[in-house]
């Protein structure tokens, strides 16, 4: 008898994520639109060029232009973008999206992530990223997937302190604004996702944090256990 792996039975096609609003103690994720959010996350993103490093798109040179690509980008269903508002001070301060949406595998990817230097190492991103997992896995997907370039050690560091296990380097995998992209894969699947939820709630709590704001326990150390492998590169 071949062994054709676990059988799946009563799997049915998760939704798809478009018009998904998601909310927060600390962030709302609200579907890009160039009028509510254009304006707003250009101010954010101005400062500093080098948030579109890593990106197929960007920088920008005026706030128009900006305007114009998230205007040509609201109604995609795949990737669907979203706005992170920050809910104590009202402003965007950065954009996600779901991706390659495999709805009959029950797959899907986060990406597109752009977060301003002033969301940067905030309870605000770190839940945002959690509010997307956890409604994938609401939503009934199996598995749900990090990628970036394999030279973004940021992003591969992220990747870790989230929860992700880290599957390999895909070699000359794209070309992006005329450089070669060796792409990191990183994953979490269903059945990790209790105790990863479990990690994630423990440092959003209120609790974790001092008077002074300063996290008492680092989600990396929550979320080792749930990582069944760690990258290398760091």
């Amino acid at each position: 008898m071949v062994d054709l792996g676990q059988k799946i039975q009563g799997f049915t096609a998760p939704a798809h994520p478009a018009g998904t609003v998601l909310e927060g103690r600390y962030v709302r994720l609200e579907p890009l639109e160039a009028e509510a959010h254009a304006g707003d996350l250009y101010r954010a993103f101005a400062v500093d060029d080098r948030l579109w490093d890593y990106l197929g798109y960007g920088p920008f040179p005026g706030a128009a232009t900006y305007h114009r690509w998230v205007k040509d980008h609201e109604a995609s269903q795949d990737p669907v973008f979203l706005a992170l508002r920050n809910r104590a001070t009202g402003h965007c301060g950065g954009v996600a999206s779901f991706l390659r949406i495999d709805r009959p595998n029950g797959v899907i990817e986060v990406g597109h992530i752009c977060i301003a230097p002033e969301m940067q190492k905030t309870r605000a991103a770190t839940e945002a990223m959690f509010l997307m997992m956890q409604w994938a896995f609401a939503a009934g997907y199996r598995r749900y997937e990090w990628k970036c370039n394999a030279l973004n050690m940021p992003s591969r560091r992220a990747a870790q302190r989230f929860g992700f296990s880290y599957e390999g380097v895909f070699r000359q995998h794209m070309i992006v604004k005329g450089h070669n992209r060796d792409t990191a894969w990183f994953s979490v699947i269903d059945k990790e996702w209790p105790a990863l939820r479990e990690a994630f709630n423990a440092w959003l709590a209120p609790a974790n944090f001092g008077a002074d704001g300063q996290q008492r326990e680092k989600l990396s150390d929550l979320t080792r256990l749930t990582r069944p492998a760690r990258d290398p590169a760091l």
